[in-house]
């Protein structure tokens, strides 16, 4: 793609989330949706006509071979990745897959040798790391403003999760997920630890679930040790809340511990810094955009990959460098089910 003048889009889903997905394209001009795919007939008429789509089908490769699109967006439930990531590797089109990717580590694993295989470009739609919080906690960080780190927390606390109507109004197939908690929700932020902290060596897991009417696992705390000597906690709780006006904003609060002070992280988006030995918060000043999703995060992941692209240069999560992430889901489930710390590195995922 690198020196096109217009990338030619095309896409399919038109379900809760593709909303981020839609709005975000809309605003990057070196982009041309031309064609979109959905089951849906109603939600793919309603984005046909807000983004004047010349292209719309319910059969999958039946679009891909009338578009021809350079760049797909696949923003569907994971039991479909499989069958629509490799048609459009098979075309030779470049992929955005919506996580968690596939259904499991296994079959992610299966995907990516024939991803491979086929020298195919799969990059994963993780977008919370493009979260202009954690973006400014990165620089932050790399200005060594803690010196060394002792600890990450951070308190998961969307209180979606309550009573028997839980999730229903936006994303009601949460409630039938086996895997829910670590599988849908924590990948982000295996991810955005990642991100801030390095890699991982081990994770122990103790999970549980709350509320009766879903199937998997709605809280539970997860303990990382990272090769550079940091810790992470993960308390995750979908059915409690946190000091937000949106729960849905960050999510969360966290806490970064170090030798030079602590950076908080708010529910509000804020960030502040305390110096070690003093008692006085001092409120960290940076823009961000509070639009759409997680602070415009989906626009900026989007942004990001068609500059990438464009320039021919390598782009963070492919789906190679994502199996990590899933796999350290996967090791978190077996520590649970174990109950002892698992290596990150060399445990092997049964």
């Amino acid at each position: 793609m690198q020196g096109s003048e217009k990338i030619r889009l095309a896409t399919v889903g038109t379900g809760y989330f593709s909303r981020f997905h839609y709005a975000a394209w809309a605003r990057i001009p070196e982009v041309e949706l031309l064609g979109v795919c959905s089951v849906d007939n109603d939600s793919m008429s309603d984005v046909v006509d807000q983004y004047d789509v010349a292209f719309s089908n319910d059969n999958f490769t039946a679009m891909l071979d009338e578009v021809k699109p350079d760049l797909v967006d696949i923003i569907t439930p994971p039991d479909t990745h499989t069958e629509f990531v490799m048609a459009c590797v098979e075309r030779g089109i470049t992929v955005i897959c919506q996580k968690p990717f596939t259904q499991n580590y296994q079959q992610a694993k299966a995907l990516v040798e024939q991803i491979n295989a086929h020298n195919g470009q799969v990059i994963i739609h993780e977008n919370f790391r493009f979260q202009p919080w954690y973006i400014k906690l990165k620089s932050l960080l790399e200005q060594n403003v803690l010196g060394q780190l002792y600890q990450v927390t951070f308190s998961l606390r969307p209180g979606d999760g309550q009573g028997p109507q839980a999730y229903l109004e936006r994303q009601p197939y949460f409630q039938q997920m086996e895997r829910f908690l670590i599988h849908e929700t924590a990948i982000h932020f295996i991810d955005v630890f990642r991100y801030l902290f390095g890699e991982m060596t081990s994770v122990f897991a103790d999970l549980r679930r709350i509320n009766p009417v879903i199937k998997g696992e709605d809280a539970g705390l997860l303990v990382f040790n990272f090769e550079n000597g940091t810790r992470g906690l993960l308390d995750g709780n979908r059915l409690s809340d946190h000091n937000a006006k949106n729960c849905r904003l960050t999510m969360g609060e966290m806490r970064i511990e170090g030798e030079k002070g602590v950076l908080s992280l708010s529910g509000d988006g804020k960030i502040s810094f305390r110096i070690c030995g003093d008692t006085q918060m001092l409120n960290i000043a940076y823009e961000w955009l509070d639009c759409d999703f997680g602070g415009d995060s989906v626009y900026n992941l989007q942004r990001y990959v068609i500059d990438q692209l464009m320039q021919g240069a390598y782009v963070v999560n492919n789906a190679q460098d994502y199996l990590q992430n899933l796999k350290i889901a996967e090791l978190a489930y077996q520590s649970n089910a174990s109950r002892k710390a698992l290596d990150c590195n060399h445990d092997e995922v049964s």
